[in-house]
């Protein structure tokens, strides 16, 4: 069992939104907003939370903001300045726009740390999830070399370190969804309240 000391929370919050049109991060469902429920679900199994964004307006929540050490180069810059500043071996990292996300779905990835594995990923409705994963500390480095090389590609950099999956079960699957589009923000709004 890893404990909690030895795990930091790490929320990535950096994206353009692009489909969206706004900050997902601040999107709100049912009076809260998106990024609330990733710390919700981090907070009982982690030591620290961090948020990389370059968007001070993520102070209000009073936790640890990192900039992203490399500029507009999407989820492989923004994990990467989260391992660099956490100072856990175990980081268990999430986007800002999974609002239906559990500690319990979290709990699963802890759970299947071995020797082996290096990322340990949620994998829900077939497909795999990288934000929603645990990252050991080491693998910055893998990943900087990746930005070096303007590789951007999350999948791509992955591929290159030792990765499990975790599969979830059908009841779990609606807690893995993000939010790109105002569709899916009602689709998730029409989850929420059934």
């Amino acid at each position: 069992m890893i404990e909690k000391a030895n795990i930091t929370g790490i929320i990535l919050a950096g994206g353009k939104s692009s489909r969206m049109g706004t900050d997902k991060g601040f999107l709100i469902l049912n009076n809260k907003p998106f990024v609330q429920y990733s710390i919700d679900a981090l907070r009982p199994l982690v030591s620290e939370i961090i948020i990389v964004s370059d968007i001070s307006d993520y102070d209000i929540l009073g936790l640890k903001r990192i900039n992203d050490i490399t500029k507009d180069a999407g989820p492989v810059a923004g994990i990467s300045s989260g391992l660099e500043a956490s100072k856990t071996e175990y980081n268990l990292i999430l986007s800002c726009d999974i609002p239906l996300i559990t500690s319990e779905v979290l709990q699963k990835l802890i759970d299947a740390v071995d020797d082996k594995s290096e990322i340990i990923q949620a994998e829900s409705n077939g497909k795999t999830m990288p934000l929603i994963a645990l990252y050991p500390k080491e693998i910055k480095d893998i990943f900087n070399t990746f930005l070096q090389n303007d590789e951007r590609r999350l999948r791509i950099a992955i591929k290159a370190c030792n990765y499990k999956n975790v599969a979830l079960a059908e009841k779990y699957q609606i807690s893995t969804s993000n939010v790109n589009t105002k569709e899916e923000f009602k689709q998730i709004e029409d989850a929420y309240n059934d």
